[in-house]
């Protein structure tokens, strides 16, 4: 058999090992930030019985599985990490306190259109908040705080957090006649920002909808105003109509949290054609989108779903939370040359390079760093000095330390600095408290950076 060439399919995404490390830093600072809010960790197959993910069945949730067989068992990869926890919860009912908070950070897969910024395979984070039997509207609107201080624990500020409920259009439809219709006008918003609002149109007329039913939908999701605004013209329209009632009743009530739960009225927006696509939503809905960059569509989205756990257990389990779609994110960082290029992206924060034929110093002065929690590297090619130091240049660590004849004799070590060029000829403790400063600051840098070009 010849050679095959080395390729990675289309929608897959393989990273260079400093770029791995920021996609790392970045799941890090989300994997904090969820633990701020007591969400405890979780981790699900990728495999799963098919019976068991595509248990709703239909729509274009089952379009885009991954199906696949072994022997007589009918497998699938997961779509997203929601339907698995549904499952997870049904199947650990009596072992969970609820409400059940969890966070999980995970690929997922999806057979869709590899395109730019979306891929078919993926990593999302998500949280969310299962209860038992009820779960209160101030969990709704807890988790615009979580997605805000997420977003500006990386550095982002350039987002906004818009903000639907489905109850809102499933009213809206019946109001206008057409609620046995609403789940194909639902997918018909949710391409608005895809394909635009013209384009929405003539699917809402393929749909059945005339001119005027057509007009009048297309007038209230397109309504402009400031979120008092919005919610006033809400209350005006309103028929009496239960669901819509009750859509504005739980966007009322979150919106009057915002500022308690520390998200300033700029980055959060109760947007009407915000509606998610996929089948099991029945409340509030979010996305997120990041301004200069609509193109894009939302980086993280969610809502509330009170039935999805139904296909697995006769408990009633409502839920809500969202997902950051991380590799979109990163995605759009990278090509924008957002992400910095800091130490805390290296792979050791000192490289040690013995400058004589015996190792014995270098490895015991590793070993030493590396119990002060200090990422240690040794360097033991035979290459020339040039090189060594390039060696260091190019995986972008800070330090490298020296350790040649004259420094063995005199128990201090050469400390060069590869980002201005200085060197120090300092003892072991004194190199690892510089070290540990150093990598103490830029950890504190943010990975993200927003109004200059990423270094």
């Amino acid at each position: 058999m010849g050679i095959v060439k080395p390729t990675t399919l289309s929608g897959f995404m393989e990273l260079l090992p400093q770029n791995q490390m920021q996609l790392d830093r970045l799941i890090d600072t989300l994997k904090n930030t969820y633990a701020l809010y007591g969400f405890a960790p979780l981790d699900t197959p990728i495999i799963e019985s098919a019976e068991v993910l595509l248990a709703k069945g239909g729509g274009e949730t089952e379009k885009q599985i991954y199906r696949l067989t072994k022997g007589d068992s009918e497998l699938a990869l997961r779509f997203d990490l929601t339907v698995p926890l549904a499952k997870f919860t049904a199947a650990n009912y009596g072992s969970l306190s609820f409400p059940f908070r969890r966070y999980q950070i995970g690929k997922v897969y999806r057979g869709e259109r590899a395109q730019r910024g979306r891929f078919r395979e993926f990593y999302q984070a998500d949280i969310d908040i299962i209860g038992d039997e009820k779960l209160d509207i101030m969990n709704d609107a807890e988790i615009p705080s979580i997605i805000y201080r997420s977003f500006k624990a990386l550095g982002l500020s350039n987002f906004v957090i818009k903000i639907n409920n489905r109850k809102l259009l499933a009213g809206f439809f019946e109001m206008i006649g057409k609620g046995e219709s609403s789940a194909e006008i639902l997918r018909a918003i949710d391409k608005c920002d895809k394909i635009g609002i013209e384009k929405v149109k003539e699917q809402l007329i393929k749909e059945g909808l005339d001119d005027k039913i057509s007009d009048k939908l297309i007038s209230f999701i397109t309504f402009k105003g400031t979120n008092p605004e919005k919610l006033a013209y809400l209350k005006e329209i309103n028929e009496s109509n239960e669901l819509f009632t009750e859509g504005i009743n739980e966007l009322c009530a979150i919106a009057e949290h915002m500022h308690s739960f520390g998200v300033p009225e700029e980055y959060f927006e109760i947007d009407f054609s915000i509606a998610r696509g996929l089948d099991y939503y029945t409340g509030t809905v979010y996305e997120t989108i990041i301004k200069n960059h609509p193109e894009i569509g939302s980086v993280c989205s969610g809502g509330r779903y009170d039935d999805l756990a139904g296909y697995y257990t006769n408990k009633k389990l409502p839920g809500v939370g969202i997902s950051v779609g991380v590799t979109r994110l990163f995605y759009v960082l990278s090509e924008q040359n957002m992400i910095q290029s800091t130490g805390a992206t290296a792979p050791a924060d000192v490289i040690i390079i013995p400058m004589t034929e015996d190792f014995a110093p270098a490895v015991s002065a590793a070993n030493e760093l590396r119990n002060l929690s200090i990422r240690t590297q040794l360097y033991t090619e035979k290459k020339k000095f040039k090189a060594r130091l390039s060696y260091a240049d190019k995986l972008n660590i800070p330090f490298v330390i020296l350790i040649g004849e004259d420094e063995i004799k005199s128990g201090k070590y050469t400390l060069k600095n590869m980002k201005d060029g200085s060197q120090s000829l300092l003892s072991l403790e004194e190199a690892a408290s510089l070290i540990t400063e150093f990598t103490k600051k830029e950890s504190q840098i943010s990975l993200i950076c927003e109004n200059t070009e990423g270094k």
